[in-house]
């Protein structure tokens, strides 16, 4: 079969053509969406809800050597459902993907897997927890301590991660409100991993120590028709508190926005559309695309107006769907570090 078109059946609904960015903002006729009030239910909510079309498990770490180099890992599990529900063996409807990257202060690698439902190539697992797709995995007795592995041609890198803190969750309880048309998605994180590991980059192996971020989010039209893509921040600031905010850019008009602080003790404040901004400060031609990797970030009810500088500008995620996405340092009212996600620069 041609590639590209395996990649376009694979990929289908994040890349159909139509609405929203990849295709996420088309209709979700005869999938489940998300309401709020519905309580989570845990470990089964760690694991896939194939009801939903769209579904992710997605960490970033930020990391340093023993000589103090910055580096970043990206590991994420995408669920795409072609109908709702399971089914045995072949007849599944259920398509996974999965992203692995690498981050120096001057390179990024990057590299891809894709994976039918139903045969046992890829899945997650509640409890034990394990997220895999061929011999990457994410995995662990439990939702707070798991190993890390994944390969790419050129990189690859084994770590440990270790929660020291509760899961946050975002919007209202969890129920993530995307669009001021009521869009939404359900989305909890742990940001308190400790990690510890080694990165296999073409140079030599790396032992590295940091700190990680995992994303849990479900939906099945989380945007609008309208939204083209979304910027997305996870900071962690010196002092221990965090801060996660999005915008979701409107071809009609002004990005939509919500955003979490999060304190050292795992306790969160949600903070509405208009609240959090995030403004463009500097671009950098990458891919031959202007992507902006500085900006000003503000959330004036706490205080903050920082700089986000990305530390490799090119840290361009050039896959089948492609975005940028690489590690920050936070100035100005904190300082910090943390992670950046910007999609539909096209």
């Amino acid at each position: 079969m041609n590639v590209k078109l395996l990649v376009f059946l694979l990929l289908w609904p994040f890349c159909a053509a139509a609405q929203g960015f990849s295709g996420l903002g088309t209709d979700a006729q005869g999938f489940a969406t998300p309401i709020p009030g519905v309580p989570f239910s845990f470990p089964a909510d760690h694991g896939a809800h194939p009801d939903y079309r769209i579904e992710w498990w997605y960490l970033t770490a930020n990391l340093s050597g023993p000589d103090g180099t910055a580096y970043g890992v990206q590991w994420t599990l995408f669920r795409s459902a072609l109908a709702p529900g399971e089914a045995p063996g072949w007849q599944s409807p259920q398509i996974w993907f999965a992203h692995a990257a690498v981050t120096t202060p001057e390179q990024h690698f990057a590299t891809e897997r894709f994976a039918r439902g139903g045969i046992g190539q890829a899945g997650v697992q509640a409890s034990p927890f394990r997220a895999w797709i061929d011999e990457w995995a994410l995995q662990g007795p439990d939702f707070n301590t798991m190993t890390l592995t994944a390969k790419g041609p050129d990189f690859g890198y084994d770590m440990s991660l270790d929660a020291q803190g509760p899961l946050v969750f975002h919007g209202d309880d969890g129920y993530s409100v995307k669009s001021a048309q009521g869009q939404a998605s359900y989305y909890y994180s742990q940001p308190f991993f400790e990690v510890k590991g080694t990165l296999y980059l073409p140079t030599g192996p790396v032992v590295v120590t940091g700190t990680a971020w995992l994303d849990r989010e479900w939906s099945s039209q989380p945007l609008s028709g309208q939204q083209s893509g979304w910027d997305w921040f996870s900071l962690a600031f010196a002092g221990g508190a965090k801060l996660m905010g999005f915008q979701l850019r409107d071809t009609a008009g002004p990005p939509y926005t919500s955003a979490t602080w999060i304190e050292p003790d795992g306790q969160t404040t949600a903070y509405p559309d208009g609240a959090f901004a995030a403004m463009p400060v500097k671009q950098s031609t990458v891919e031959g695309r202007q992507i902006p990797t500085t900006w000003r970030v503000t959330l004036p009810q706490r205080g903050v107006d920082v700089s986000v500088t990305a530390l490799n500008p090119f840290a361009w995620m050039g896959l089948s769907v492609p975005y940028w996405e690489g590690p920050v340092t936070v100035s100005g009212s904190h300082t910090g570090q943390g992670y950046l996600e910007m999609t539909g620069y096209e």
